[in-house]
């Protein structure tokens, strides 16, 4: 395990020795560095949220980042769903979009959508995800890395990457309110797709 995914293993809530069964090591989500290769780094600098969480991927997962972005996102945990009903009851008095408006706007939008997230744009290793407001911008960035390791196998992870820009007290107010269950959605709906078993090449 790399130093960063040991530093990282207690901030993105994931406890226990290093020493894990097979069928744990999958479930590991660590925070790592917003990667520079991201297609979002640019919002880096000025964003008012970033955070990035990675999951390693098992050999045989394809390496479509479009595939493994609607496996994420399309079917999450469903306690997501309830905690999304809260949030909309919660935010529609103050103008924020809704997941229910934001599943109006597809009908008419034309563009490919996963879940409620617009898609941005999307290539042979990312896809970017998100939705514009006239409180905050947001992108959610699902990039696909691999690299040899030294006994010629390929070591495959998974990066999602939040960056939020908000355009007023009201934007700044609301991410700072759903921070922290944003970071516990992000780790849940990793570790469910990887209990469900990823999608292979």
């Amino acid at each position: 395990m790399s130093n960063i995914q040991s530093k990282s293993r207690k901030q993105a809530g994931i406890s226990g020795s290093t020493e894990q069964p097979n069928k744990e090591v999958g479930l590991i989500v660590v925070e790592v560095d917003p990667p520079s290769a991201a297609s979002v780094a640019p919002w880096y600098a000025v964003a008012d949220l970033v955070d990035a969480f990675a999951i390693h991927l098992p050999p045989d997962s394809t390496a479509d980042p479009l595939r493994l972005a609607s496996f994420v996102f399309a079917t999450q945990p469903g306690w997501v769903a309830k905690l999304m009903c809260v949030r909309d009851t919660l935010v529609r008095p103050f103008g924020i979009k809704t997941a229910t408006k934001l599943r109006t706007e597809q009908r008419t939008s034309g563009a490919q959508h996963i879940g409620i997230f617009r898609v941005f744009d999307c290539d042979e290793s990312e896809v970017v995800l998100g939705e514009d407001d006239r409180h905050l911008d947001f992108r959610v960035s699902v990039l696909h890395q691999s690299q040899m390791k030294s006994d010629g196998a390929w070591d495959a992870r998974l990066i999602v990457t939040t960056v939020v820009r908000c355009h007023n007290w009201l934007g700044r107010l609301y991410i700072t309110a759903i921070r922290y269950f944003h970071r516990r959605v992000v780790i849940a709906s990793l570790q469910h797709a990887a209990r469900r078993g990823w999608p292979e090449a």
